[in-house]
């Protein structure tokens, strides 16, 4: 590795606490042990699960180290924050459950200060304006584009905290997007499914085109990663950058792709089931 880059070794830990810290609130807000389990609970444990899951191999995995050798690892470790974790934590519902893991003497003031609070009026603005679809859709692809721009994609690898800070922008933005698309109270999605379709395509064209230009570059776009005297597999920097291109163009499209199938098909459905003489209750897809 280049003497020019620090090595992020700490950003595991703190990620390994957060997980820790969300699966016992998690635990702490579940059902008794009496009562039994519905299987939609089950899955959605299982997407709870899967979302943390994905969090971990991203930040606390080997795949950490080799990050700041390796541009095609780094954009491993985004898509599975963007595109793995944040849409199954979505499906997964977790948040009011989360919230009754905390103890009724603390949850209860908070929420009613949160709610009415004089003081958090204008955080409530915001989010309302953040909850948006044309808000939500900016705030992450500018979020998304911004951070791959040379001299803050070199930052983020030079400085641990400005590192620190890329993956959580990645991952507040990423289930801003996904819970405009996926009912995950106490967030509802606003959009109709034409709209979601629209907004996740649109989506996933600015991904890529943002592979085509590292794909097509002639040069290294980042220094950090270009500075370095040797990498792992004796790869030059342009090919890892144009690794890194097709990991954002493939694996990277995966989630948009299924979900806009998904979408497709539930807005389909039902008239398919009018023709055939079936029920018209559309089919529970997980999205929306």
């Amino acid at each position: 590795m280049g003497a020019a880059i620090t090595p992020i070794d700490w950003t595991g830990g703190p990620a390994l606490l957060w997980v820790l810290g969300a699966a016992l609130l998690y635990w702490l807000g579940g059902p008794s042990l009496r009562r039994p389990t519905r299987s939609v609970d089950r899955w959605r444990t299982a997407a709870f699960v899967g979302g943390l899951g994905a969090i971990l191999a991203a930040l606390d995995s080997p795949l950490d180290g080799l990050a700041d050798e390796l541009f095609w690892v780094h954009m491993t470790q985004h898509i599975l924050l963007i595109g793995v974790a944040t849409p199954l934590l979505a499906l997964a519902r977790p948040w009011m459950r989360m919230w009754h893991g905390v103890p009724a003497r603390v949850r209860r003031p908070v929420t009613r200060s949160i709610a009415r609070g004089p003081r958090w009026a204008s955080a409530r603005r915001a989010a309302g304006f953040a909850g948006g679809a044309l808000a939500s859709w900016l705030i992450f692809n500018v979020n998304f584009c911004a951070w791959h721009l040379p001299a803050l994609y070199d930052a983020a690898l030079r400085s641990p905290p400005v590192h620190a800070l890329e993956h959580f922008t990645f991952f507040a933005t990423a289930l801003l997007l996904w819970t405009r698309v996926i009912d995950s109270p106490p967030w509802r999605s606003p959009l109709s499914e034409p709209v979601k379709i629209v907004y996740l395509a649109s989506t996933l064209v600015v991904g890529w085109v943002l592979a085509i230009v590292l794909a097509l570059a002639t040069s290294p776009l980042y220094s950090a990663y270009s500075a370095e005297a040797s990498r792992p597999g004796q790869i030059s920097a342009l090919t890892d950058q144009q690794l890194a291109a097709g990991v954002m163009w493939v694996p990277g499209s995966l989630a948009y792709t299924i979900a806009i199938i998904l979408l497709a098909y539930r807005l389909l459905e039902p008239r398919q089931a009018r023709r055939g003489g079936r029920s018209t209750k559309p089919l529970a897809t997980g999205v929306g």
